[in-house]
């Protein structure tokens, strides 16, 4: 337990992937750091999101491989799904990392304060046991919670958010999804793995909205395929509980019905009732406005991750971290571009993307100044035995830099790696055709799409 009285170069008020990033490299760069924290270091990334979410998917593409293994030669017996067989795998994979993290909390010699902290002062933050933490530097690292919209109260067994989904024992016959962005989309596809039916309602014109159009096409295409059923354009217009389950009205008067609904329609970020505004912290629609050092509206506060106004990822508050850590003890960091950091959506097929999207591409640089291509994953001979469909999408400006890069295919997240490359180092379709792809990987679908740009197709067809 830290000294209360003990004045600290860095005080973080929260530990997730922001917060004890910021921990970390601010006493690596021999600060003397306080990270405070009402729950679990790690945050909801490691307990309630990006960890256990992707696990429940893998589980989801092991019962799609072994439903499928006779197209490759294999005759394997799909007998079922044991889900709390299933949640004590996913927890395994959580209990591992966490422990991993404690070990580091300690090896960087962090001061760990287990406790709910409110922002008191410009550099002092009050746990709920009574002590007062002050630093020279205070970073707000409060992440995010589940959202919700009127009409629908989240009571955590037939109306959930994607923290109850994680901790069921027992999967729905058929669950209806509100919401078709990221998280909407990996539940949906997971549930389907693991053969629940599914029935997805989203506002906006198309699923994953945020995303290049072709990509979302080619994710409804498959989702259609796979047998999971959506509308778009529609929103919910109310939810009634039955005896049997739920069921949903949206725009038309259609009537969906289902065992549960998943509310999936984004996550709010944790400003409010821990001393933020009352310290004069400038809040917009709760979020905190930060400049390019991710210093909010008091000096000597910063603030990273979920609360920061931005897409809502784990390595961007990762990453913040890292800066304003660095941004403290003097090292003049270079700002973060926010259109820089990857993206995924683990549905399958997955879908990633770096940069700008074509439309956004346009809007900046003019239509006309704009030049995309499309590689089909036909001509990939590693997607063809993964019998996956899908993309490699490139947008350049015209004699230009590559600036956007949108992948679709199964495993295709593995790839976002070079993409990241292209789009943050600025390169041109010449410099990565001309760069060796290995073959046969799906790697070489960026390449064959670099060359398609550069003019010099080989696998590409009209």
């Amino acid at each position: 337990m830290s000294d209360p009285n003990a004045g600290y170069d860095v005080v973080i008020l929260g530990g997730g992937s922001g917060g004890y990033a910021a921990a970390f490299r601010s006493a690596e760069l021999g600060l003397k750091v306080a990270l405070i924290e009402k729950d679990k270091v790690g945050g909801t990334c490691l307990h309630r999101g990006c960890i256990p979410t992707k696990a429940l998917l893998h589980a989801g593409e092991v019962a799609d491989t072994a439903r499928e293994s006779e197209q490759f030669g294999i005759l394997a017996e799909f007998k079922g799904v044991d889900m709390p067989a299933v949640k004590k795998y996913k927890d395994d994979v959580v209990s591992k990392l966490y422990k991993g993290l404690q070990g580091l909390v300690k090896a960087h010699k962090v001061d760990f304060i287990q406790g709910t902290g409110t922002l008191v002062g410009p550099n002092s933050v009050q746990v709920d046991d009574g002590q007062t933490v002050t630093g020279k530097h205070v970073v707000l690292a409060t992440g995010s919670y589940s959202k919700t919209l009127p009409g629908l109260e989240i009571d955590g067994e037939k109306i959930i958010a994607s923290e109850h989904a994680l901790e069921l024992t027992e999967l729905p016959n058929k669950a209806i999804v509100i919401g078709g962005g990221v998280i909407g989309v990996e539940f949906a596809s997971a549930w389907k793995s693991l053969g629940v039916e599914v029935e997805i309602i989203e506002g906006l014109p198309r699923l994953i909205a945020a995303e290049d159009a072709d990509s979302s096409k080619q994710l409804e295409r498959a989702f259609r395929k796979r047998g999971i059923k959506f509308h778009t354009g529609k929103f919910f217009e109310k939810v009634e509980k039955t005896a049997s389950g739920v069921q949903v009205t949206i725009q038309g008067g259609t009537v969906v019905e289902g065992d549960l609904v998943l509310v999936a329609v984004g996550r709010g970020p944790v400003t409010a009732n821990i001393g933020y505004e009352e310290q004069g912290i400038t809040l917009d629609r709760g979020f905190v406005p930060v400049n390019e050092h991710l210093q909010t509206s008091i000096p000597g506060v910063y603030a990273v991750g979920d609360i920061v106004p931005g897409i809502q990822l784990a390595h961007r508050g990762f990453l913040q971290g890292i800066f304003v850590a660095e941004h403290i003890a003097g090292l003049n960091p270079a700002p973060i571009d926010e259109t820089g950091i990857p993206r995924v959506t683990f549905t399958e097929p997955e879908v990633a993307s770096m940069g700008l999207n074509e439309d956004k591409a346009k809007e900046k640089y003019g239509a006309d100044k704009i030049k995309s291509v499309n590689y089909n994953l036909a001509g990939n001979g590693k997607s063809n035995i993964l019998k996956t469909q899908g993309f490699v999408k490139l947008v350049a400006v015209e004699d230009g830099p590559i600036v956007g890069v949108h992948m679709v295919g199964a495993r295709i997240s593995e790839q976002i790696g070079e993409a990241e490359l292209i789009y943050n180092w600025e390169a041109y379709a010449n410099d990565v055709a001309q760069l060796i792809h290995m073959h046969p990987t799906q790697n070489e679908a960026i390449g064959e799409a670099a060359m398609l740009l550069a003019g010099k197709p080989l696998h590409a067809h009209d």
